[in-house]
């Protein structure tokens, strides 16, 4: 059995937050079988058939007010019973390579956090470049000595210093775009996610970035990081980021500006 570096029995807790998740969630939950010891579902007010789909699967469902997602995967870690956390997207799997080494590495797990590559599908494309690859996850790590961060968007997973990471080489995959509308929709949200923050921290700039970042990204991401190579999945891509860009500055500029206005 792994040894446990806490106060938590030894095993794996698997956490996924979920919105609406029905079609993605059943790929999820199949794909931790026989590596999970439990597993937890935060629903933050699904109108679907998540909560079912996550109880027909023998997890446990806990309904959690959405607080961003650093916030809310925290407030659902405080229930994982067990010492070590893997932590999951509703619309990621373990690939079998990465089960089978996961289940290989568990007993011998000592404290240490594990990282892997994170392989995204869009619109049935795996995207190996644009910068969308390998994309290096920390999901599995010590309760203890983990926790989420970031007030937006983009939350990043903090290790207590000292804590060894060991890295697989075996894919997690990212189901992640499944049409250009879900792609634009997904722009709008973070986009909008990231104003806020960029608004929040009163960032300097922002005009001359909105003119200039947009050319930036679609040419770091096209030519630099080999967008090209994806052919064209990796030229749309490309250019929703890029708007995604413009849209961050722009809104944010916007928000600087109303609020000035109403104080």
């Amino acid at each position: 059995m792994p040894q446990n570096p806490g106060s938590h029995p030894a095993g794996i807790s698997v956490t996924i937050i979920a919105l609406n998740e029905a079609a993605n969630l059943p790929r999820c939950l199949a794909s931790v079988q026989g590596l999970a010891d439990e597993v937890l579902v935060a629903d933050t007010g699904s109108a679907d058939e998540t909560v079912a789909i996550a109880q027909a699967h023998g997890a446990k469902v806990l309904s959690l007010p959405w607080q961003g997602y650093a916030a809310t995967k925290n407030t659902l870690n405080t229930h994982a019973q067990y010492a070590y956390i893997l932590s999951l997207d509703a619309d990621e799997a373990l690939s079998p390579a990465l089960l089978e080494a996961l289940q290989a590495l568990k007993p011998h797990l000592a404290g240490q956090a594990v990282s892997f590559p994170r392989l995204t599908s869009w619109c049935g494309h795996w995207v190996r470049h644009c910068g969308w690859y390998p994309d290096v996850k920390v999901r599995l790590f010590p309760q203890d000595a983990a926790r989420w961060e970031g007030a937006y968007v983009h939350e990043t997973l903090q290790c207590i210093h000292g804590t060894r990471v060991q890295h697989l080489p075996h894919d997690l995959l990212h189901y992640s775009i499944d049409s250009i509308a879900r792609h634009l929709e997904t722009v709008r949200t973070y986009s909008a996610l990231q104003a806020r923050e960029l608004a929040a921290r009163r960032k300097k700039g922002l005009r001359l970035k909105a003119w200039v970042s947009p050319s930036w990204r679609f040419f770091q991401m096209f030519v630099l990081k080999g967008g090209f190579r994806d052919g064209h999945a990796g030229f749309v891509i490309c250019k929703l980021s890029a708007l995604a860009v413009f849209l961050k500055y722009t809104q944010a500029i916007e928000l600087i500006r109303n609020e000035r206005a109403h104080t």
